[in-house]
């Protein structure tokens, strides 16, 4: 049974970027990833600005996350304020809204792996400090 996980912008860059340093490891981890994606809009939109030098890329980006069911995790507007407190908490990192959004996803579905390039993941704590397991490096 496929098991959700977060992810983060960089291995969904990595998989649409050929130069990206990541790219053939994006691909494994998805082709052997058994996991359903969850994310944010502002991942997406991230994704999107980032490899916005193709539109085909762009393109296939978006039919991949209807075809792969790619769950977008919708952020409130009442959890506007818990991301400015993880702002502040983590700005000496710094986090950026993308990520930070994806730990107000992991507090509020449970879900404690993502996939990211990042090692910012390995600081970033919901509360009670359980640490969001990367697996995009396992």
């Amino acid at each position: 049974m496929a098991r959700d996980i977060l992810v983060d912008a960089g291995p969904l860059i990595a998989l649409f970027d050929r130069d990206d340093a990541f790219h053939e490891r994006a691909l494994a981890f998805v082709s052997s990833s058994g996991h359903r994606f969850v994310t944010t809009t502002p991942v997406m939109t991230e994704v999107l600005h980032m490899i916005d030098f193709d539109v085909r890329a762009q393109i296939g980006f978006l039919e991949w996350v209807i075809a792969r069911g790619v769950s977008l995790h919708e952020i409130r507007p009442t959890d506007i304020s818990r991301v400015l407190t993880l702002t502040r908490k983590y700005s000496d990192l710094p986090m950026d809204f993308a990520d930070a959004t994806l730990v107000v996803a992991a507090e509020r579905t449970g879900i404690r792996t993502i996939a990211s390039v990042d090692s910012n993941f390995d600081v970033y704590r919901p509360p009670g400090k359980e640490r969001i397991r990367n697996v995009f490096f396992e």
